[in-house]
């Protein structure tokens, strides 16, 4: 592990020496070659596929496991995206002159060698490799071993292309061991790593943040919820709910809990579960929403839990501020959401509900980073400092000083 890294930090300096149109030209490299590697990445992806059946994967990890033309052109489009954005590095972000007459620059730079840990979805190494590459930043990778096949040769073609124009194959790896022996390992490497961003499940991001000395950006559960206010247009607030909680149930943008405003709740209710039954979606309730429609029963623990999967918990809240008082005690700082016509209660929502994305009027799902345009993310942050919400490649920027002198001494 240690030969490995070191290898990656040096290729660093290698990497810093390419230009901003050589690495758009690279990465526009690497999306034809994924589009003309289709059917190898295919092949690799059903034998994860079938070893996902044998071992009775989730189906939700199925569906981010699973791979076909349309997504393998979606991860090609996600890279050209990528290549399209402004560079990153080298920008001056404040200048200024002192009173010595140094002349001072603040200028971004790469944060070096990223490790980044994630789970099951393909995707997320060509997105992270790409995101990274045009950042100037080296990144070695750890995925899940469900996705072992897909991994290995998605890297293989993108360090085809790297090998092709003379750069080292360092640039974008697996890591060698990735065992939980081999995770312990890497997050201890500060000599060579500079940061750990963990994409997986909460035991994994517990794991991660309490034995890593490298620096970690969370990617944390998304304990994600929906406020529909009393004076929401209910059409609306039932569309939103519906899509957010059913259109992809296993990403972490996904809502987990329906907060409604007490005084809509016998009207909505009703709304809501003919809706949400529709969708085969399982509900779970308070005792005041079981006293509306037939609904098991929610705990404290359910409210607490990133289910996942097509099961939503529902709560009658006393207004915008019993919604936020909820998502104080049960949010993660993901994602949260209002539902409502009234600017005065928007805005009451917005600024008191501390999450990485607060939305009026829209659904969760739309924390991603192509959704917010930038071409992909290497992850959500749940962190404060730093980066936080989708993580394109602005979060993988750090910065300097650069100060020009004429002969000042102090």
């Amino acid at each position: 592990m240690e030969a490995f890294l070191k290898e990656a930090k040096a290729s660093s300096r290698i990497l810093s020496t390419v230009s901003g149109a050589d690495k758009n030209r690279i990465l526009r490299e690497m999306a034809a070659a994924l589009r003309a590697n289709t059917e190898e990445i295919l092949k690799a992806n059903a034998l994860d596929m079938a070893d996902a059946e044998t071992n009775n994967l989730a189906a939700s990890l199925k569906d981010r496991l699973f791979l076909d033309a349309d997504r393998v052109d979606a991860m090609a489009v996600a890279i050209e995206e990528i290549a399209a954005l402004k560079e990153p590095v080298g920008r001056v972000l404040d200048g200024w002159i002192t009173e010595e007459g140094l002349k001072i620059e603040k200028v971004t730079v790469p944060i070096g060698v990223i490790g980044i840990i994630y789970e099951s979805r393909p995707n997320v190494t060509s997105d992270t490799a790409a995101l990274s590459f045009k950042s100037s930043n080296v990144c070695v990778l750890k995925g899940g071993k469900e996705a072992q096949h897909s991994n290995e040769a998605i890297a293989k073609v993108l360090q085809g292309v790297l090998k092709a124009n003379d750069l080292p194959e360092a640039l974008i790896s697996l890591i060698p061991d990735a065992s939980r022996e081999g995770v312990a390992k890497l997050i201890k490497m500060d000599k060579y790593v500079d940061l750990i961003v963990p994409r997986g499940g909460e035991g994994l991001i517990r794991y991660v943040s309490e034995n890593a000395s490298v620096p970690v950006v969370k990617h944390d559960k998304g304990q994600c919820h929906t406020y529909i206010d009393k004076d929401a247009n209910i059409p609306n607030a039932i569309a939103i709910a519906v899509n957010a909680k059913v259109q992809r149930p296993g990403v972490c943008n996904a809502m987990e809990t329906l907060l409604v405003d007490a005084a809509i709740a016998e009207e909505v209710l009703p709304q809501l579960k003919a809706a949400f039954d529709d969708a085969h979606t399982e509900l779970k309730g308070c005792a005041l929403t079981q006293k509306t429609i037939d609904v098991a029963p929610a705990t404290d623990e359910d409210y607490d839990t990133e289910y996942l999967a097509n099961i939503l918990n529902i709560k009658v809240v006393e207004g915008v501020n019993g919604a936020i008082d909820h998502i104080v005690r049960f949010g993660s700082g993901h994602s949260e959401a209002i539902i409502t016509e009234n600017i005065t209660t928007a805005e009451t929502f917005l600024n008191g509900v501390d999450a990485a994305a607060v939305y009026v009027n829209a659904s969760t799902r739309f924390t991603d980073g192509g959704a917010f345009g930038f071409g992909a993310e290497v992850g959500i942050s749940t962190n404060k400092l730093h980066a936080r919400g989708p993580m394109g490649i602005e979060g993988l920027t750090t910065y300097k000083f650069k100060i020009y002198g004429s002969g000042q001494i102090r």
